[in-house]
């Protein structure tokens, strides 16, 4: 009969017993809210889809503060950028210093995740992921350390994300113990990129008062105008001293000072340690003094650790080194390609493989543990930091007038 669907045997309907029953569909929507976002393809967030937990730290180009992810759930530091006294739009240093991380993808560099707008087009902010720690507030809490093995592990991460770094033309030239972050995880990262550059060969001029002074490379304080990522390597053998003393290692009160603090502990420059120191800019206005004609870098660590519970010591490999790290020489200074493949690190004791856990920081904690600071120390760092912003940009803004004059 036309219309009339001729029913089929019902043993054309009936499974067979090998057959198995259908699997169960995967739950879509499950699986898209675990992949990652992808910023530039999905648009910014607002700030309102994170939850604000406290407030970090504050500096010259931003506040930085702790959050969470509504959506996810994830702990993130979400740094604000103050663009209320800008004149000319988006501040160049805070441009920079985003363009850098994108462009820096490494275990041991902190990582941006996005950029997210505010209520107002001056409110922007900066997400990145959150560390529990900063270096500098680990090794002026006198009750928690690094064992010499984990010492290692930290200096081999420093030197492995600065590696990265120069292998793509860029330095740091900020490199402290406060602009390095520690996880729980055992992860060391460098953070904090507003001085950082792009460089290339031949090298041309910069500003020379970049780096916190305490970790300044000698060709900056004498005045070089065209240098080198060496100027890294220097800050490297200054938190590598501090990472063992415990304390820094060279600790300058001004220009004039941290280079009298270098020479007593690395004796005086010449032409024959450093061809050319004699021709830069401040090298005749330092009285140098025989008496420090020797190297006494040995007399700053000792040999052995003078207890089982001791590790404030070096050994003759590490202080090869710390010796190649803090060459006068920018030239003959070890870069940090050849300082990851240092016999130091093979020697016993090895580097740690389980890095050591410490209490996470709270928000009364971490102003407590701020206090112990000695405010003139933080003051006067915060100060040179200021003042070394202010002169990069005013040296940029120079070279940008110079190069439209010369157009």
């Amino acid at each position: 009969m036309i219309g009339k669907r001729t029913q089929r045997p019902d043993s054309d309907h009936s499974q067979s017993e090998d057959e198995q029953p259908p699997q169960p569909i995967p739950q879509i929507p499950q699986i898209i809210s675990k992949r990652p976002r992808v910023a530039l393809a999905e648009g910014c967030r607002s700030i309102e889809s994170f939850e604000h937990l406290n407030k970090i730290d504050e500096g010259a180009y931003g506040v930085v503060f702790r959050a969470r992810d509504r959506e996810t759930g994830e702990i993130v530091a979400i740094k604000k950028l103050k663009l209320e006294k800008e004149k000319e739009g988006f501040p160049i240093t805070a441009l920079r210093e985003l363009s850098t991380l994108i462009g820096l993808r490494h275990p041991n560099i902190i990582n941006v995740k996005e950029v997210v707008y505010g209520s107002s087009l001056d409110k922007i902010y900066v997400v990145m992921e959150y560390l529990d720690h900063e270096l500098k507030s680990i090794l002026e809490d006198r009750k928690i350390g690094f064992t010499h093995s984990e010492v290692k592990t930290l200096v081999f991460q420093l030197l492995s994300g600065l590696a990265h770094m120069h292998a793509r033309f860029t330095f740091h030239r900020d490199i402290k113990t406060s602009n390095l972050l520690y996880s729980n995880e055992g992860t060391l990262k460098l953070c904090d990129f507003g001085l950082a550059r792009k460089f290339a060969h031949p090298l041309r001029p910069y500003t020379n008062l970049v780096v916190t002074l305490w970790y300044r490379a000698p060709e900056l304080l004498f005045g070089a105008d065209v240098y080198s990522e060496a100027v890294d390597l220097w800050s490297v053998g200054c938190v590598m001293g501090e990472l063992i003393l415990r304390e820094p290692l060279l600790m300058g009160k001004g220009e004039m000072d941290q280079i009298d603090k270098i020479v007593r502990v690395m004796g005086n420059p010449n032409e024959q340690v450093w061809p050319g120191w004699s021709k830069l800019r401040y090298a005749k206005n330092v009285a140098l003094n025989k008496k420090f004609n020797q190297n006494r870098l040995r007399e700053k660590f000792p040999v052995m650790p003078l207890s089982p519970d001791d590790h404030m010591y070096l050994s003759d490999l590490g202080l090869d080194l710390l010796q190649k790290l803090l060459t006068y020489d920018p030239a003959k200074r070890i870069s940090a390609s050849d300082a990851l493949k240092h016999p130091w690190f093979k020697e016993a004791p090895t580097p740690a493989k389980d890095m050591p856990q410490f209490p996470s920081l709270n928000e009364m904690s971490r102003e407590q543990l701020r206090t112990k600071r000695k405010k003139s120390m933080d003051e006067e760092q915060r100060r040179q930091r200021d003042e070394m912003h202010d002169k990069e940009d005013r040296y940029l803004m120079a070279s940008a007038k110079k190069s439209y004059q010369d157009v």
